[in-house]
């Protein structure tokens, strides 16, 4: 059950695709790690370390998502050779404030490495009489492996808990060298 109304959730869930629009050649992966491919003849092994428990599937949009037994938590688009591209966590919080300004958002952790950005929030619905709706919480990163770019964001409905392992599965996202 979401702790948002059904029209926040869509709010939230455009937030995502405006941010993270995208994923080509995403494939089916475990339930330990996911796996995602890219389609511009050379293939990578790109593993993305779940927790316990979860597992993984590609969204009809193309998305990797992963999550609890029936319910993702976690989005995951690849976007290939982009990695120079890689948002700082101030940019993510300039582009989620500006998608949602019928939410109040309260800043809980940004994060910038070299390769890992992050920006952990809590939303919350602004209500028609000025009141604000259930609190839920978020998470936006990005990861920069070699030339590649992993643009990870939680889903509405994830717990606290949830958030807190997809931000760890998010920033662990590793390639394998290809066979030869």
């Amino acid at each position: 059950m979401s702790v948002f109304p059904s029209s926040a959730r869509r709010v939230v869930g455009f937030v995502t695709l405006a941010l993270f629009a995208g994923c080509r050649g995403c494939q089916e992966d475990t339930p330990s790690s996911g796996s995602l491919t890219e389609d511009a003849g050379l293939r990578s092994g790109v593993k993305v370390p779940l927790p316990p428990g979860w597992s993984a599937q590609v969204a009809t949009d193309g998305s990797f998502q992963a999550g609890p037994p029936g319910r993702p938590a976690l989005r995951v688009d690849l976007k290939p050779g982009q990695g120079e591209q890689m948002p700082s966590s101030e940019k993510l919080a300039d582009t989620v404030r500006e998608q949602m300004k019928h939410f109040t958002l309260s800043l809980d952790q940004e994060e910038d490495a070299e390769s890992f950005s992050l920006l952990r929030v809590t939303l919350a619905p602004t209500l028609v009489d000025g009141g604000v709706g259930p609190e839920a919480p978020a998470f936006f990163g990005a990861r920069r492996v070699g030339e590649d770019l992993f643009l990870c964001a939680s889903l509405p409905g994830a717990s606290t808990e949830e958030v807190r392992l997809a931000t760890e599965a998010c920033r662990t996202i590793q390639v394998q060298a290809a066979p030869r």
